[in-house]
């Protein structure tokens, strides 16, 4: 069995790197930008911050900001039309994961045109050519989108998130500035943190991890456990929020690799149904599904708990397993993470097409315990009340 590793061409890390992306684009003789964001970002000058570095260096550019929370089919289609008549030939996108998806899937059916109807991107799609170059420069500290061969869009029509899953498609540059993530809020800051330890938990436990995924996955889990806390209580500590970037990137770098498992594919219905944040739902999902799946994991759950400082060395491995579980629940508690389903607006009678669409997800197949429709709308229901 062979361990593939896809990691991006080159990154660049610290405040202030953004101003290295003039320097790149002259380097590869790049005439325009199609810069992919949204309105949130560009109303509260985040978006600025990084378009200031083109105008200085008298590089054109044209945005696009019409992305939701949960990107849709509408807004890559409309992506792909504003980025033929915009004369770009690449793209920045700016943002969370939900921009830098919506990048991907412009860049991907720009230059394969045969999957211009969306869908067929789902899964595995056998692109046959690498998407139109990308510098991704996130704005979160959670997706890890700039170094994943995956994204997600939502089909609205089905109440359906498609994850797709295409080495064409990662960004050829992704530059990681802290600055850009002072002006997050709190609850945003939360969310997309959990959302990254989500990330580094299911990469680490997956069917597919490996000794080089673990490298990364235990270490964010380390970087997060560290800074999570300061990044939300104290929003300007430029020190905790450049190790959360950090540790977004890391845990991507491992997870894209190896998969994940079902905290995604339960929380993917949720922004389908519901619309709700990819981060809270994955935290909210997190200590539910790590009980779930503690009897597959028992070794990796002793790792988990001695990367986030709860592990004594006497403790046996029941002991191990409830304290990393009890961790990561206190955690997203004492960072103002909802907990119950019936909190954030889902509906009771909505848990069995739940389930079974998250028993459909592709995450479904890399969780390390087996699982079945009834066991997913179990987990639901613990989770509601």
């Amino acid at each position: 069995m062979a361990n593939r590793m896809v990691l991006n061409e080159t990154s660049y890390f610290g405040a202030g790197s953004r101003e290295v992306i003039a320097t790149e684009v002259k380097r590869r003789c790049f005439k325009k930008a199609f810069v992919v964001t949204d309105k949130e970002l560009v109303k509260f000058k985040v978006a600025g911050m990084v378009l200031e570095v083109l105008s200085k260096a008298s590089i054109p550019y044209e945005v696009y900001d019409d992305v939701k929370q949960n990107p849709t089919i509408n807004n890559v289609n409309l992506g792909v039309a504003a980025y033929k008549a915009s004369g770009a030939d690449f793209i920045l996108a700016i943002g969370g994961g939900s921009p830098i998806d919506t990048a991907k899937a412009i860049g991907i059916i720009v230059n394969n045109p045969e999957f211009c109807d969306v869908c067929s991107l789902e899964g595995v799609a056998n692109t046959m050519n690498k998407t139109v170059p990308i510098i991704a420069v996130p704005t979160t500290s959670g997706t890890g989108a700039e170094v994943t061969i995956n994204y997600v869009i939502t089909d609205e029509k089905a109440k359906k998130k498609m994850v797709c899953v295409d080495p064409n498609d990662i960004p050829i540059i992704a530059v990681i500035d802290p600055e850009l993530t002072i002006s997050m809020p709190k609850g945003l800051t939360a969310a997309t943190g959990m959302d990254a330890l989500t990330h580094a938990i299911e990469g680490l436990i997956t069917k597919g991890a490996w000794t080089m995924s673990d490298m990364f996955e235990i270490k964010a889990i380390e970087l997060i456990a560290a800074n999570l806390v300061k990044a939300v209580e104290e929003p300007k500590n430029i020190e905790a929020r450049s190790n959360m970037a950090l540790a977004q990137y890391i845990a991507g770098m491992g997870f894209s690799n190896v998969g994940l498992g079902i905290v995604h594919s339960m929380a993917h219905p949720l922004g389908a149904f519901y619309d709700t944040p990819h981060g809270v739902a994955n935290a909210l999902l997190l200590p539910f599904v790590m009980e779930y799946n503690a009897p597959a994991a028992v070794d990796k759950y002793r790792l988990i708990a001695k990367a986030m400082g709860v592990c004594e060395e006497n403790m046996d491995n029941e002991q191990a397993v409830l304290s990393a579980i009890n961790a990561v629940r206190n955690f997203s508690i004492t960072i103002g993470i909802p907990q119950k389903l019936n909190e954030i607006g889902v509906k009771e009678a909505d848990l069995p097409a739940l389930a079974q669409s998250a028993f459909n997800d592709i995450c479904t197949g890399g969780n390390p315990r087996e699982v079945t429709v009834a066991a997913l709308l179990e987990l639901y229901k613990k989770a509601y009340i």
